[in-house]
């Protein structure tokens, strides 16, 4: 795991962001008049672009969709954004890498503007270059769109790069756009799931993605 440029997913791979995301989620369905008791039964909404997700799970038009999106962020931007914590050991990881002279991205499906927030509020956005996400209208939320994006707009060779996620999405996306790709498993991707897109390396934990780091 050479590359000089690592890209990072940020929900379930930077951050747990398990409490805010769901509550999010239960307050925009309850707008809608779709009420879910169940929190961990929302807890497929972390990671996949969320227009799509509210669409598929709950048999929603776009329009209808949208409106939920929409309720989402109401609570989201306010409340959501900060229920949220870094991983343990995260930050030294951070550390490690910038000081073996890589240069660290993110790339999400979440708006920019919000992962920005994220990154500044929890104190990690001083280890990365650039913060990819998406727009508030829905433009790149697809990571293969966002990776192709970040690449052309930074001129990095994707033989160089690396793209650590938790979910299939970012692992489809980097091998579509050239990349290698790592799968961690402490976020919510199940192994299966990860595996199944046939990732260059997988780590169960964190622990042991900064020892390959560091070997």
């Amino acid at each position: 795991m050479h590359a000089q440029n690592i890209l990072f997913d940020l929900d379930g791979t930077l951050t747990d962001p398990r409490e805010g995301i769901t509550r999010s989620v239960q307050y925009a369905l309850a707008q809608l008049d779709i009420h879910e008791p169940d929190l961990a039964a929302l807890e497929h909404f972390i990671g996949p672009p969320l227009l799509q997700c509210f669409m598929h799970s709950y048999q929603l038009s776009e329009e209808r969709a949208w409106q939920a999106v929409n309720h989402y962020r109401e609570r989201f931007k306010v409340t959501g954004l900060y229920e949220n914590r870094v991983f343990d050991g995260i930050d030294a990881l951070l550390g490690q890498l910038v000081a073996q002279g890589r240069t660290l991205y993110i790339a999400t499906s979440k708006p920019t503007v919000f992962a920005r927030e994220i990154a500044r509020h929890f104190g990690f956005a001083r280890h990365f270059k650039v913060i990819y996400g998406s727009e508030l209208d829905g433009t790149r939320t697809d990571k293969v769109e966002l990776i192709r994006h970040l690449l052309a707009e930074e001129g990095l060779d994707p033989a160089d790069c690396l793209m650590i996620g938790d979910r299939k999405h970012d692992l489809i996306g980097a091998h579509r756009n050239g990349l290698q790709a790592v799968g961690i498993g402490y976020g919510f991707g199940s192994h299966a799931e990860l595996m199944a897109e046939a990732p260059a390396w997988y780590f169960a934990t964190l622990a042991e993605l900064q020892q390959a780091f560091t070997g």
